[in-house]
Order: structure tokens, then C-alpha cells, then sequence
């Protein structure tokens, strides 16, 4: 017979640091890849969408994680910075995923996100991964901020609303 192990108190844990990025082409499009369907990713199974985004390294800048996850689930290293949240953004697992996504150690993830102008061109994308790192997509593309919502897991939902309603407007096209 299995044991069941008692369920996790999500106030007794952390909220995972992450960045996010809005990546914005010339024509004012943001950047979503479809997520690869990854075994114990917090995600689920599900045909969801999202910007990329990614854990901050102990001691990291979340400027410069922004950039390196950046490159690391799309290989973009022509974007420059045009604005940011103005605080963490915060979400919590559903609760069955409490206790089980990233190890079990985090109740959600706290987010602070960033708006980059895309300067190069769409040859430049790559979703394969660099070498040491697993594809988070299989597939990507460009859309107006206000669809980026409806595309993304409901538990995410909240913190997609607050990253468009600041960082939508300067979804424009360059001039």
C-alpha cells in the first residue's frame, strides 16, 4: 500500500524569482511560443501559449536574466530594453501542483517583466535551444498584445493581464 503524503501548506513556501520578456517587432507584434509539452513543468498538459520567461539565478540581475533567458528560448540577442513592470508580479499554483512543480518547493512564481524591441530579423529566431538546454517551444508567433491573454494557462491569467496593461502600450510599431 502507498503513503500518501500529507498535502503541502503553501504559505510555508517561497514564490520562485523569475523574469519574463514582451518582445516586440518593428510592426508592434509580440513574440508567444507554443510550450513543448515537458513532463513535470508546472503547465500541464494543454495547448498553451506564452512570452518566454525563466528562473533568476542566485545573485543575478533580473535585467540581465531577462536577456539570457531571451536568448536561451530563442536564440534573439538584437533587442534593447524599453521598459519594465514597476514591481514583481506574483501568481500561485493551483493546488494540486503545490508541493510537485519545480521540486516542490515554490507555491507560485514572483515575476518581473520586460518590454524589448526586436531589431533583427525573424531568421534570427531559433526554438531548437542552444546546447545544455531543452526546447521550451515547438512552435512561435507574432500577435497583437491584447490576444497574448486568452493564450496562456488560467493560473497565469492575472499576471498576463497586469504585463499587458503595462507593457501593452508600448506594443507600437517602431517609427
Amino acid at each position: 500500500m502507498t503513503q500518501q503524503q500529507p498535502p503541502v501548506d503553501p504559505d510555508k513556501l517561497d514564490y520562485r524569482p523569475c523574469v519574463g520578456v514582451m518582445l516586440i517587432n518593428r510592426a508592434g507584434l509580440v513574440w508567444v511560443g507554443q510550450r513543448a509539452d515537458t513532463p513535470g513543468e508546472a503547465e500541464g498538459k494543454g495547448n498553451w501559449w506564452q512570452m518566454p520567461q525563466g528562473g533568476l539565478d542566485e545573485g543575478e540581475d533580473p535585467l540581465a536574466a531577462a536577456f539570457r533567458e531571451l536568448y536561451e528560448e530563442t536564440s534573439v540577442r538584437s533587442a534593447t530594453l524599453l521598459g519594465q513592470t514597476s514591481g514583481w508580479l506574483t501568481y500561485d499554483l493551483p493546488p494540486h501542483l503545490i508541493g510537485v512543480a519545480w521540486g516542490g518547493r515554490f507555491r507560485g512564481q514572483k515575476q518581473k517583466w520586460f518590454a524589448l524591441r526586436f531589431h533583427g530579423d525573424d531568421a534570427e529566431i531559433d526554438i531548437t535551444a542552444p546546447p545544455g538546454h531543452d526546447p521550451e517551444f515547438i512552435s512561435w508567433q507574432w500577435l497583437p498584445a491584447t490576444e497574448l491573454v486568452r493564450l496562456i494557462v488560467p493560473f497565469k491569467r492575472t499576471v498576463y493581464e497586469a504585463v499587458v496593461a503595462q507593457l501593452g502600450p508600448l506594443a507600437r510599431p517602431e517609427l
